[in-house]
Order: structure tokens, then sequence, then C-alpha cells
């Protein structure tokens, strides 16, 4: 998706691009790119919503497209907002689905919780219907279906929020691949999982994960879950395309 959501990186469609096209030349397919750049803004998330509506919808169409074929659909985004369609889709199509949310970041704000107003960070909780992001009489994913792994920048409120809707936390990595055995995974990947020491993002929170670790970890998981598809955010620099290109290819190699 080269459309922006809410994005705060300039030419972020560049990273979004360069990761998809070196995904598909790897697996020997053709990468579908959809939309057209726009420049950055930093804006609340009522402008973020009436301006990015078409990108949002036609993520969400396109995860629909692929999983209506019986396809497994591979999202490539800059931004996390995404998921405030393509979530719900997947939940759809696939009702025992588990979402697996790896990201350094809940996005599990509200309006009324959020403090900075970003869109990107109100995208799961608007997922699992916690607000109404007012973009079509789309199910909810039930929050106890999200497992979320690698998270290391949570506000208050949003420890709340998770523990009493029923999200899944698991601190470590390493469990993963048993907690989710022969389980229906759709996963979301937001790459400042990793280390900001590793990979740029505009908003780093260290202790994140090393490449070596995170392809690690999406190896285990292929192996034992059974994988219905993916998102991927966050990529920004097309200078480490290799590098990431490498880390997420569990993902996509099945």
């Amino acid at each position: 998706m080269l459309c922006r959501s809410s994005e705060r990186v300039e030419d972020a469609a560049a990273g979004t691009e360069a990761l998809a096209r070196e995904l598909a030349m790897r697996h020997d397919v053709d990468a579908r790119l959809i939309g057209s750049p726009s420049p950055m803004k930093v804006q609340r998330f009522e402008d973020d919503l009436r301006e990015s509506r078409g990108c949002l919808l036609e993520a969400g169409g396109q995860v629909e497209d692929a999983l209506a074929a019986s396809r497994r659909p591979v999202l490539i985004a800059a931004d996390c907002s995404v998921s405030v369609t393509t979530l719900p889709v997947v939940a759809r199509y696939a009702p025992d689905v588990t979402v697996l949310w790896l990201d350094a970041h809940a996005d599990f704000n509200t309006p009324e919780t959020t403090v900075s107003g970003y869109l990107g960070g109100m995208c799961l909780a608007a997922a699992c219907g916690l607000w109404d992001a007012g973009l079509g009489d789309v199910p909810s994913l039930d929050p106890t279906a999200v497992v979320t792994c690698g998270l290391r920048d949570v506000e208050g409120p949003e420890s709340v929020l998770l523990e009493t809707r029923g999200v899944t936390r698991i601190t470590r990595p390493g469990l993963l691949a048993d907690a989710l055995r022969g389980r229906p995974v759709f996963v979301h990947l937001d790459l400042d999982i990793l280390d900001p020491s590793i990979i740029p993002s505009p908003f780093p929170s260290p202790g994140g994960l090393s490449d070596a670790g995170l392809r690690t970890l999406l190896t285990e998981l292929a192996d034992s879950a059974d994988l219905l598809g993916c998102e991927i955010t966050g990529f920004h620099d097309p200078a480490l395309v290799e590098l990431i290109a490498t880390a997420v290819d569990p993902l996509v190699a099945q």
C-alpha cells in the first residue's frame, strides 16, 4: 500500500515499495502496488480517517480479495492504521483466527484515552470494536483472539484496556511457537519490534529484537502455526531492504 494512512515519516512509501519488490523478487511473484504516495502530515485521527478513508478501505479490500480466493494475503504498508480494516476482514473469513500482534506498541488507545490523537496508536482498539472508526459495518475482531508479543511502550490506560478486554500478552518470544501450535494465525508485524539500533522508527523504543531474533521467532512460528497471512508495517528505509527482507521472509515463504 503506497497510499498514506497516518504515517509520520517523510517518503515512507519508498520503504514500503522497496520491501514489496524485494520479497516479490525472492518468491518469483509480482508485487501489486496500490495507491499513490502523499506528503507526510502530523494531524489528529479524525483528519486522517477522513483523508485516508479510501486507502484504509482498499487495504481491507485487498485482504478480503485474497482470502475469498483462498490465497494468503501479504500486505505491506507504511503504518499500522491499515489494521482498522484488515483485521476485522480476517476475523470474518476465519472466525477461529488468532491475530498475533508483533509490535513495540499496543495501539490500543481510544478517543477517550489517547494523548497524541494519533490514529496509528488506536488502530487495534478500533479493529476490536472499542471505538467506531466509521469505516463501514464490518464485524469487529474479538479482543480475546489477539495475542501480543514485543510490547515495550504501552500507556497506562492501554494496559487497563488490554487486561480488561482479555488480550493475551506473551513477554518471551520463545514461548510463541508452542502457545500458537496448530492454530490458524494471522500476523501483524510492525518492524518497530526490532531494536531502534537496527532500524529507525518514528516512535523508537529501546530493548527490541535483533534481526536474527526476529527471523528465529518467525521461523518457529511458521513451523508450528497455520499461517493464514500477514501484514508488515513500519519499514521506511530502502537502504535496509535486504536485511529486513531476510528477517521477515519466513512469513512469506509458505
